[in-house]
């Protein structure tokens, strides 16, 4: 075993320090990326885009979608579901003779474990479960195996039942082994602190490694029910700069670049080694305004900055070929998403927006912002921005989780940064941009509104409301019309929507690029 591990870290040695490697072996791909976001690895916790990535590849769920037509569900570890004519008791029948990596039986009992733990932990993706009203008093008597193959849910009342499956097919909806995870248990904690490094998934990779801002290694699952991962390992390393990416792309030490800019998608062009491969994703890029600023509270101050903001320069000079403008919360095809763009760059506009507020001299304000490309050019073209309406803005550049760190706990004036849908119901964004329940400090519901200290009950109770619309139309109406008023009155300037674009050398292919982050599968690379 030592031996098999040294051989595995002169193979790292190889992959990471080494510039003169110039190509990779044959059982393993190598992916260049950014996730200096990563937090955690435990499907419960995580909500960070690249970890999500990661456990989706690790980890089963109940069901699915299909990525090309995702109004279609499918069952992934359950071969049957459906709801009573009481609209509140889903029944779930698992799939016979699956089995976790460990070589363990996937069993419906496994199934209500990782619910319960997910609503017992309530980590930051915990909403998503708790708003069907499992509390970690309820839960164990609301979601529970009534026997090795059949899961019961009940859920507080009724709503939608798409809304509910949609909500299955989430990373904290994955299914743990939870006998494995329970081994290595602490007190309470349900295992938290062992999976944020290690899995105990279903999927068809195992987790080797992570090395937080350095990388983490995938390998294949030997018990996968499913077809078997083409390749041995996959190796994501962390390359912050889109330039250091395309280098070692074109030197044949990577794989797969997955962060190049516009400049550098176009220098690769002519490569006759290297191809590209892009999928729309509903990942949203904005700036957040906490509303504990009392400048940022002023809703002509958050209006006027949206006129201070050239989206279409940005977007030209900057993003070409990676992002669009969009400036609603829904991403494009979501039930209910508009086209609308209400704002462009109009400095007369918003000085005059400033006066009104009694900020004709302007004022200043900091910005925390991921001191990475694509983000450190767009706040600067912000700053020039807000500059010409005499606002001066500070940036303050941070590795990703230190600026979603800071972010969480409500201690920005503003932020720059993405928020990608967690299932393909519309509201996973509404409920997070235009829904905050509870304003304290202490609030269970941690959106995106409760983290710009946005209290907005009228606007909540609408959002909420929605969810219990069972007409597609109408529920489409309310979200339209939501969005526009959002538009108007929120303290988030939303700009663009992000075309994700992989780049790779010709003889690697396969990699599956879905709508969302964790609909990105390594399974089907192959390398000729």
């Amino acid at each position: 075993m030592r031996h098999r591990e040294w051989v595995f870290g002169g193979l790292m040695t190889a992959l990471l320090v080494s510039p003169a490697f110039a190509a990779t072996p044959k059982d393993t791909v190598v992916m260049a990326k950014q996730i200096d976001d990563i937090i955690s690895l435990d499907p419960g916790e995580v909500f960070e885009f690249s970890g999500a990535e990661a456990v989706s590849n690790i980890y089963d769920k109940l069901i699915d979608f299909n990525i090309k037509k995702v109004s279609e569900l499918h069952g992934r570890l359950v071969e049957s579901w459906g709801v009573a004519d009481d609209g509140v008791t889903y029944t779930f029948k698992m799939k016979k003779g699956l089995k976790f990596a460990s070589g363990n039986p996937i069993t419906a009992a496994d199934a209500a474990w990782s619910l319960q733990r997910a609503v017992i932990l309530n980590k930051t993706p915990g909403f998503i479960l708790t708003q069907f009203g499992f509390t970690k008093d309820n839960v164990k008597d609301r979601i529970k195996a009534s026997d090795p193959e059949t899961l019961v849910i009940v859920t507080a009342k009724q709503v939608a039942p798409s809304f509910l499956y949609y909500c299955l097919t989430a990373n904290v909806s994955s299914v743990v082994d939870s006998k494995l995870a329970e081994q290595h248990a602490k007190g309470d904690d349900f295992a938290n602190e062992w999976l944020k490094s290690h899995s105990a998934g279903s999927n068809a990779f195992t987790l080797r490694d992570w090395r937080a801002n350095e990388d983490y290694t995938l390998e294949a699952n030997p018990n996968y029910w499913g077809k078997k991962p083409a390749v041995k390992r996959v190796v994501v390393r962390h390359v912050a700069e889109p330039s250091t990416q395309r280098l070692l792309l074109e030197k044949g030490d990577i794989d797969y670049a997955r962060n190049l800019t516009r400049d550098d998608l176009n220098a690769i062009k002519s490569n006759p080694q290297i191809a590209t491969q892009e999928s729309p994703k509903g990942n949203i890029v904005y700036v957040g305004l906490n509303q504990k600023n009392p400048n940022l509270a002023k809703p002509e101050v958050r209006e006027a900055l949206k006129y201070l903001v050239d989206y279409d320069a940005i977007q030209r000079n900057i993003l070409s070929g990676t992002y669009i403008v969009h400036e609603s919360f829904l991403p494009d095809g979501f039930l209910g998403a508009i086209d609308d763009k209400p704002y462009k760059l109009d400095v007369a506009k918003a000085k005059a927006l400033l006066a009104k507020a009694g900020l004709s001299g302007g004022f200043t304000m900091t910005m925390d912002a991921p001191g990475s490309s694509p983000y450190t050019d767009i706040a600067q073209a912000i700053q020039a921005g807000f500059a010409q309406g005499g606002v001066k803005l500070e940036l303050i550049p941070g590795d990703q989780k230190q600026v979603i760190t800071k972010y969480r706990a409500r201690n920005h004036d503003s932020v720059l940064l993405y928020w990608g849908p967690d299932y393909q119901d519309p509201h996973t964004n509404a409920q997070t941009f235009a829904s905050n329940p509870d304003n304290s400090d202490s609030s269970p519901s941690k959106t995106l509104a409760w983290r710009n200290s946005w209290n907005i009950p009228e606007m909540t109770k609408t959002t909420l409301d929605a969810v219990g619309e069972r007409d597609a139309e109408k529920r489409a109406a309310i979200y339209e019309s939501l969005q526009r008023e959002h538009q108007k009155i929120s303290p988030f300037i939303i700009m663009f929507e992000q075309i994700e674009v992989a780049a790779h050398r010709k003889n690697v292919d396969g990699f599956i690029m879905g709508p969302s982050v964790d609909t990105n599968f390594y399974e089907e690379i192959r390398k000729n």
